[in-house]
């Protein structure tokens, strides 16, 4: 018996890891997400410096004496009507104030040569933003009204640490958001690809009559189980393999990208003796890399990923099983193929309230219910929520697997026999109750 799943498992697993396909996006996947990640590092090296000249035409005559040139962009003050400026290409745009710009802030036009800069509207905005308000609090005449703000204002720096780890860590909640919506999205990917993987792989077989050949020798439920198991080794494989590759660009690239001083920072960091105000960058920035460059934690996340992409893609293949050996063809299958997409989906689409609330009563009972229980679990995990949580919705998905597996092992049995007739889930659920 055993022999007999062994090729089977063998027979699917060689096939398709050693296509050209598979390799490729193995290979070049990991190393296109951290070209990704460095982009907006490369582009703002990269980025033209080149000053641009304003001319500001002031109708107010307040705003035009306060304005500061920045590292790429200039003002000119100008006396010249607007026709004849809107004209003149020397300037890269004109900057109208109207002579109520006091009263309303909004009365102002810039108008640009080609397409604008956004960073330069910005600056510009900033600039008479903080004017507008400047002359506004003169009007109320009261000594020293600047300074006295300035000290009232409070810069409140939130470091937050991991309690639940052997020694505190810190950490960042944006982080560790993104990272589980990250992984959620994964594994619904891959729960759709390998496990429709599944179902056109048995129902080519079929329409070949393949598999009459083949469960002359194999029994039904054990090259349905082959097929499973071969399948989900290839998912696997690729989710390792990104692991190995992302974990040794992280670990080599980012100590040779980051400097001393900031490394420094980042280690005052995770031990808890960093002065907030002391840090030569922002706070939530060196707890996004230092959680980054932390191998450990990354491969602990890695290794829980897979654990819930074997335990939902076995839960949910042996759905896609039973559906391919029930249909002759692709178009009958998508007919069917809700019953396992409702779940999927519904799952990722909580996927974002779950994050801003991983513990959460609904997110607990999320992450237990085995139909959602990948996707909502991989969410909460970054957030270091009890271990005792995440192996008890492991077991849960498992023995969810063992039964549905049974369940859909009665219906392979009958369904790859069956050719001509879409069934029904009426039918389908007589197939699992026969003996």
């Amino acid at each position: 018996m055993s022999n007999n799943i062994w090729l089977v498992i063998r027979r699917e697993y060689i096939e398709r890891v050693s296509k050209k396909t598979f390799i490729l996006t193995t290979i070049l996947t990991p190393l296109l997400m951290v070209l990704i990640s460095f982009v907006p590092v490369l582009l703002a090296t990269f980025q033209s410096s080149d000053t641009q000249t304003y001319a500001v035409l002031d109708r107010s005559g307040i705003i035009a004496p306060e304005l500061t040139d920045g590292e790429s962009i200039k003002f000119v003050s100008v006396n010249m009507p607007l026709d004849s400026l809107k004209a003149d290409d020397t300037f890269a745009g004109v900057l109208v104030i109207g002579s109520r710009i006091i009263d309303n802030p909004s009365d102002v036009q810039l108008y640009t040569h080609g397409a604008g800069s956004m960073d330069n509207e910005t600056y510009i905005s900033k600039q008479i933003k903080s004017i507008v308000e400047s002359k506004r609090l003169e009007a109320y005449n009261i000594a020293n009204l600047d300074q006295i703000l300035s000290n009232i204002k409070a810069n409140v720096i939130l470091s937050t640490y991991r309690l639940d780890a052997e020694e505190e860590s810190s950490t960042s909640t944006i982080l560790c958001f993104i990272l589980g919506i990250a992984m959620a999205f994964l594994l619904y990917m891959f729960l759709l690809i390998y496990g429709q993987m599944v179902m056109t792989s048995i129902i080519e077989e079929k329409n070949n009559r393949v598999l009459e050949i083949i469960v002359s020798s194999v029994k039904p439920e054990h090259l349905m189980l082959g097929k499973i198991v071969g399948i989900g080794l290839v998912a696997v494989t690729q989710i390792v393999l990104w692991m190995a590759i992302l974990s040794t660009l992280v670990g080599v690239i980012m100590p040779m990208l980051i400097p001393s001083d900031i490394a420094a920072q980042m280690s005052a960091l995770n031990a808890g003796s960093l002065d907030p105000t002391a840090a030569s960058v922002d706070i939530d920035l060196l707890q996004t890399m230092s959680m980054i460059g932390n191998v450990g934690y990354m491969i602990s996340l890695f290794f829980y990923l897979t654990i819930f992409l074997i335990g939902g893609f076995l839960l949910y293949a042996a759905i896609f099983a039973a559906i391919g050996s029930s249909v002759d063809n692709i178009q009958d299958a998508s007919q069917l193929t809700y019953i396992p997409m409702i779940p999927i989906i519904a799952a990722i689409v909580c996927a974002s309230t779950i994050g801003n609330d991983p513990n959460s009563t609904l997110a607990m009972w999320l992450s237990m219910f085995p139909f959602t229980s990948p996707m909502i679990m991989v969410v909460r995990i970054p957030f270091g929520i009890p271990t005792w949580e995440i192996w008890v919705s492991i077991a849960i998905l498992f023995a969810t697997f063992f039964l549905m597996v049974w369940l859909a092992a009665k219906i392979y049995r009958v369904g790859i026999f069956m050719y001509g007739k879409k069934p029904t889930i009426k039918e389908l659920i007589r197939w699992a109750r026969y003996k």
